[in-house]
């Protein structure tokens, strides 16, 4: 038999929502003892996070960091470049794909159109998800008890002018996120340029979602019919990574 981390790891990683250890323990077949014996040591390591007000259990960072350090993440972005690079020829601008890295959001490909100004999101480039639009359009696909864990107080962000810094003002953009279906940033990465993101579901797990395509451009050099196009453009793109990892 398995060890009992494993099939408590096995088992969250079926739910999209957190888990009462009762329902754990029944689904797993694991003693109740040795289930918050595994419970324990994976809370210690990160692996799993506890809900104490609503007495359930998730994944935790390290769940999902190792998740995307995994094949997965690998055939993302091996689907997602050449549709992110269809994308770009469509719109004439800049776009990158990243996933969620903790509470960061890792960048896994960029092409650049020509004549457009470089990017700081390069390839493996890192940055607080709340600063951008890939990063609040994954926080806002994932089940709001996993973003409370991420972002649990003022502390847990990293400061930057227009971009989120409380669990409220978080809470409020990510309502904006859900309503619209796409997220929007501006000026908060870099001064003169805009980004557009839609987040990539994940085939078969709801809350999980696989990454996030985003488009930049200089807000000052395009119109609104031109946004509204780019918008679609992202959302069909997104729509079309998804279908291919299905």
């Amino acid at each position: 038999m398995p060890h009992p981390t494993l099939l408590v790891l096995r088992a969250l990683s079926h739910h999209a929502a957190p888990v009462a250890a009762g329902h754990l323990a029944r689904e797993t077949g694991i003693p109740r003892a040795s289930l918050y014996r595994a419970l324990d040591d994976l809370r210690e390591t990160g692996f799993v996070t506890h809900l104490p007000e609503e007495r359930k259990w998730m994944l935790g960072l390290a769940a999902h960091e190792l998740g995307f350090a995994s094949s997965r993440q690998q055939s993302v972005q091996r689907l997602g470049q050449p549709l992110v690079r269809r994308l770009v020829d469509r719109v004439q601008q800049n776009g990158h794909l990243a996933v969620l890295h903790g509470t960061d959001v890792l960048y896994l490909a960029e092409e650049r159109a020509p004549r457009r100004p470089s990017l700081v999101t390069d390839v493996g480039v890192r940055m607080p998800a709340p600063w951008t639009a890939s990063g609040l359009a994954l926080l806002a696909a994932l089940p709001r008890e996993q973003v409370r864990a991420l972002f649990p107080e003022a502390g847990s962000f990293v400061a930057r002018d227009g971009a989120p810094s409380t669990p409220r003002a978080l809470r409020e953009a990510l309502q904006a996120v859900r309503a619209d279906g796409i997220a929007r940033e501006r000026d908060t990465v870099t001064p003169g340029l805009s980004s557009v993101a839609v987040a990539v579901d994940s085939p078969g797990r709801v809350g999980v979602p696989a990454a996030a395509v985003a488009v930049t451009y200089e807000h000052e050099r395009v119109s609104a019919e031109e946004v509204a196009a780019m918008e679609a453009a992202t959302q069909e793109a997104a729509a079309e990574v998804a279908r291919r990892l299905g």
